[in-house]
């Protein structure tokens, strides 16, 4: 059997997937994205899934984007079931950079409201890419039962997830503003104060909620 230039080229950037130094992981994953192979696909996905530098996932999900979709979405709607967090957390991140919407059946509510707050965020990235027209509202009410969750990373990026959506989320974010929890209410009325004014920020707009929720207020005096 002839090995070829190329089996000999792919069989080192395989190998410097699984290298000790995170530096050689990211020049492995470079250069299997700059010459993508679907033999690789499968490696690329296994180590998004173990891989502990960011800056190297975001290169081996970068290389899977570089892969016909017509074999790295089977594969990554695979990963999204996993029981390992960070695998699902990379496949959904993956799912998100690659936008096809027949991925959108694999967000499910499970992830959506995931108990890791990383797998979590994934979702809701990946759902307000994919989410298909005229689903925007029924997405908008399952995102809001995550309102008040986590710190203040987690509900930025919540915010961010729900503000994407546009008006679809107005109904569910005013029921929220009169939620027993006063997290809730508070983080529904910071997203509401961005869905009005993006550039408001979400410190201020959070601190603010935060004020008015002590104060017994709702913020419907402010709209």
């Amino acid at each position: 059997m002839t090995v070829t230039r190329q089996d000999m080229d792919a069989a080192r950037a395989i190998q410097g997937l699984e290298d000790d130094r995170s530096s050689v992981r990211l020049r492995a994953a470079l250069s299997v994205g700059t010459t993508p192979d679907p033999r690789f696909v499968d490696k690329l996905v296994e180590r998004c899934a173990i891989e502990p530098d960011f800056f190297v996932r975001d290169m081996l999900t970068w290389a899977l984007t570089r892969h016909p979709v017509s074999v790295t979405l089977p594969r990554l709607l695979l990963e999204v079931r996993s029981e390992r967090a960070r695998a699902r957390s990379q496949a959904l991140h993956t799912l998100s950079k690659i936008g096809d919407r027949q991925a959108w059946t694999a967000i499910t509510r499970a992830l959506l409201t995931d108990a890791d707050d990383e797998v979590a965020r994934s979702a809701w990235r990946a759902a307000v890419v994919l989410v298909p027209e005229g689903e925007e509202s029924a997405l908008a009410m399952v995102l809001a039962t995550q309102l008040g969750r986590g710190e203040r990373e987690t509900q930025l990026s919540l915010s961010r997830a729900l503000v994407a959506l546009g008006e679809a989320i107005a109904p569910a974010l005013h029921a929220a503003t009169t939620a027993p929890d006063p997290r809730v209410r508070a983080h529904a009325l910071a997203t509401q104060r961005l869905l009005r004014d993006p550039d408001a920020g979400f410190g201020f707009a959070i601190e603010e909620a935060r004020r008015i929720v002590a104060l017994g207020g709702s913020g419907e005096e402010g709209q």
